[in-house]
């Protein structure tokens, strides 16, 4: 059994075109879908709309495959049986399906015919006219040009009009633009940091004459104490940066020819870059001159420097060579693993931090001030400053007295003292002390004490205590010399030096001088080192045996800075296993404008614990993974 279907479309005269096509089978569908054999490619319709089966020589049945209906005789129904013989009309959408017999084959016939367009997808339509405005603007030359006097007007006139009516107020310090909607921030590239915010809408602050770049009196109005100048030749500096080359010339060409001049404050502080914190400053604007800086300035002291991890040179710590002036002698040098300090003192690390000595056993007696520690540990001497970035000096009366007690004397159970510090008051307290007193009277010569018989006996025993008392006050120079030589209070910790004056009982002391600031060029903070132990970068701490042993690490080796830090890009882990990389560029310890504070870097936002546990320590190794 076949159906015979015919696609019937019309030309523009009106002549009828029927493409007639021959459906084997017992049934066929119809729908929107293209693989229906009456395919009516029209929304209205579903993709499988309907199913047409013959039951007999004469009769059709039609139904609906899913819940949509469609007309037949002007009914909507999901499903009808009837003669093709007699004829029918079905409709779908907008096509209309007239259902008859073949008169000479006898097989039922489909005509289809499509009566209205319902959705554009149903219609041939030209979409360069479709989508079209033509009919409702004006030309394409009208619209240019007015398009074009509408962007003049917004973008320049605007700005410049607004810009030249608050431009006096940049005279007066106080003054600032009302709040509102100013032309010419459309010519602003992002927001302002927030150390800026406050400027947001007083543009007059830093662009000080419209149409030239900002320049750095502009910055010095406000920044008048934390912008030092990184040195005062500004020539030498541009000249220690070296001739851009190729599309870097062509840049600073450009620049130049539009009044950009190098070496502003904004090419390393750069603004409207988003409303956070202004960005820490990057390492190559610090490498652009320190990389290689010694073919440029050969006269140059400074040695050539680059990424941390790889090319940057030895420290150079300041240390005391000269403690003996009144003030002492400081001086650089190159550090290495045997650089020695004079300090004055006689101090030993190993000694007073081992486990086993007798210093250990006085701290083990001492519980009620160590709490049972099993020794000295570096905190018991060394404070922390009440910024927690460097030490404070070492005093003697709360570090040291502890132990090494300066006490001479018990009147009463008070315990009379020494003072350090002081030699001269304390060659006067022990002259004083054995002049204002005398020997212990003999029990002998108390009348109820027991004593053989006779005055003899008694008068032998006066004469000795007549002798004593009259030697008495010449043992203050033999305490004096003893507190002096070795074994006495001041020799074991201080340089005693013989020759001294008379108020001191022919010693002096050498003067003591504790460096507080190894690295002046530098910038360290103890405080961002809490969560290591001492002797992980003062790694000679506990073998040390010399006072002139200097503690401070270096770059390389045990304890040394590199074991952590590993530079801005982390090239030294190419060439080196780093446990814990910490990214280091330079502006973590050196700053441009340097002073007596730390560099500036912006504050850390407070993450979340969870947010802050999945965010990768060092980023850069988290992108190479």
């Amino acid at each position: 059994m076949s159906f015979l279907v015919r696609q019937i479309s019309y030309k523009a005269s009106g002549e009828e075109i029927v493409r007639p096509a021959t459906v084997d089978g017992d049934e066929l569908l119809i729908g929107r879908d293209k693989d229906c054999a009456v395919h009516l490619p029209d929304l209205a319709v579903d993709p499988r709309h309907a199913r047409v089966r013959r039951i007999d020589d004469g009769t059709l049945t039609v139904e609906s495959v899913g819940e949509q209906p469609f007309d037949c005789n002007g009914r909507s129904v999901t499903r009808i049986e009837f003669d093709f013989a007699a004829g029918a009309e079905l409709g779908f959408g907008g096509h209309r399906i007239t259902v008859g017999k073949d008169p000479q084959s006898g097989m039922p016939v489909l005509s289809v015919v499509r009566v209205e367009a319902l959705s554009e997808s149903a219609e041939e339509i030209d979409t360069t006219k479709a989508y079209t405005l033509a009919g409702l603007l004006p030309g394409k030359r009208m619209s240019a040009w007015a398009f074009a006097v509408l962007v003049l007007l917004a973008f320049l006139a605007g700005p410049i009009w607004s810009y030249a009516t608050y431009k006096p107020l940049a005279l007066h310090e106080k003054e600032r633009r009302p709040a509102g909607i100013h032309a010419d921030t459309a010519w602003s590239s992002g927001h302002l940091s927030l150390a800026h915010k406050s400027l947001n809408n007083d543009c007059q602050a830093c662009h000080v004459d419209a149409f030239v770049a900002v320049r750095d009196n502009a910055c010095l109005t406000c920044h008048t104490e934390d912008a030092h100048q990184h040195i005062k030749d500004g020539g030498r500096l541009l000249k220690a940066r070296g001739e851009p080359t190729g599309f870097a010339g062509f840049q600073r060409a450009v620049a130049t020819m539009f009044n950009r001049p190098a070496g502003r404050c904004v090419e390393c502080h750069t603004e409207h870059e988003g409303a956070g914190a202004m960005p820490a400053t990057q390492q190559k604007f610090c490498t652009d001159c320190h990389d290689g800086m010694k073919s440029r300035l050969p006269d140059t002291q400074i040695a050539d420097a680059a990424d941390f991890g790889t090319a940057h040179p030895e420290f150079r710590p300041m240390i005391v060579t000269d403690p003996t002036g009144m003030r002492p002698l400081l001086q650089r040098a190159t550090w290495t693993p045997t650089l020695r300090e004079n300090d004055g003192l006689k101090f030993t690390h190993a000694e007073h931090l081992s486990k086993t000595n007798g210093v250990a056993q006085m701290v083990a007696r001492r519980a009620d001030i160590y709490r049972g520690a099993p020794g000295l540990d570096c905190k018991d001497c060394h404070k922390a400053d009440s910024t927690g970035v460097r030490y404070e000096a070492v005093e003697m009366e709360k570090a040291c007295q502890t132990c090494h007690s300066l006490t001479f004397d018990e009147v009463g159970g008070t315990f009379r003292t020494l003072r350090h510090a002081e030699p001269a008051m304390v060659v006067a307290d022990l002259r004083a002390f054995y002049a204002g007193g005398s020997p212990p009277r003999p029990p002998s010569l108390s009348g109820m004490a027991r004593r053989r018989p006779g005055d003899g006996a008694m008068q032998s025993t006066a004469q000795d205590y007549a002798r004593a008392v009259h030697f008495y006050p010449q043992r203050a120079d033999q305490a004096i010399a003893a507190v002096f030589s070795k074994g006495g209070m001041c020799y074991d910790c201080h340089v005693v030096i013989p020759g001294g004056p008379a108020a001191t009982g022919g010693f002096s002391i050498q003067r003591v001088a504790q460096n507080s600031r190894y690295y002046q060029t530098g910038w360290f903070s103890h405080k961002d080192h809490t969560k290591s132990d001492c002797a992980e970068c003062h790694v000679k701490a506990n073998t040390s045996n010399d006072a002139g042993d200097l503690l401070v690490p270096g770059m390389d080796g045990p304890g040394g800075c590199r074991t952590c830090h590993v530079g801005e890009t982390g090239a030294k882990l190419a060439s080196a296993k780093v446990k814990d990389p910490v990214e280091s560029g330079c502006a973590m310890c050196h700053s441009y404008h340097m002073d007596a504070g730390p560099p500036w870097s912006p504050k850390k936002p407070k993450l979340n614990t969870a947010d802050a546990a999945d965010r990768p320590r060092f980023p850069f190794l988290a992108r190479s993974r």
